[in-house]
């Protein structure tokens, strides 16, 4: 269903028309995301606004719906919840500020969750995609040529075997995912 997660009301919508639909979620993919504004900007040129659109869309929506939907998963003592990462996160890439902050939050927010409910049943990782071909990386790096970049549909299995299977530490890169797949 077409929702903005940035947006309180829609987010609220999401987890009750799906609770009512599924009545729980064993599985939350954090995967929206934004980069703000392209070409990307220098830090110091950012917009505040942008700053605190790209920090709402990818730390905090994420953050809020995991929220909604932890305490149906403690109660079950099983879930997980996926937070979809990048690599802007660990390393500082001109023009990426506002993405790599909240992409760095997003992954501390996980080490956090991931330590506090250890031993819950509940896993919270966070996955790194690598280079997508996606809107979003072709509007980032225009130049880049799309037959080197992965596609969704290539990675989407990484993801799959991660909510079947759980993780055993809470930040991994979904290559390191595809290579299990393949052994």
């Amino acid at each position: 269903m077409p929702a903005d997660v940035a947006n309180p009301a829609d987010r609220e919508r999401l987890v009750s028309l799906t609770l009512a639909r599924f009545g729980q979620v064993d599985v939350l993919v954090n995967n929206a995301s934004t980069l703000g504004s392209t070409p990307l900007p220098l830090l110091a040129d950012t917009d505040p606004d942008a700053f605190e659109d790209v920090i709402r869309v990818n730390l905090t929506a994420p953050f809020m719906l995991a929220r909604s939907v932890i305490g149906g998963m403690l109660l079950r003592g099983a879930g997980i919840v996926i937070n979809v990462s990048s690599d802007a996160a660990v390393n500082g890439y001109p023009g990426w500020g506002a993405y790599s902050a909240a992409k760095a939050g997003l992954d501390g927010l996980t080490r956090v969750w991931a330590a506090e409910l250890a031993g819950s049943g509940v896993t919270v990782v966070s996955v790194d995609p690598g280079d997508m071909d996606t809107e979003m990386h072709r509007a980032a790096l225009p130049d880049d040529d799309p037959a080197a970049l992965a596609r969704p549909e290539q990675v989407a299995p990484a993801f799959v075997r991660l909510a079947a299977a759980g993780a055993p530490v809470a930040r991994l890169e979904a290559r390191e995912l595809l290579e299990a797949v393949d052994r």
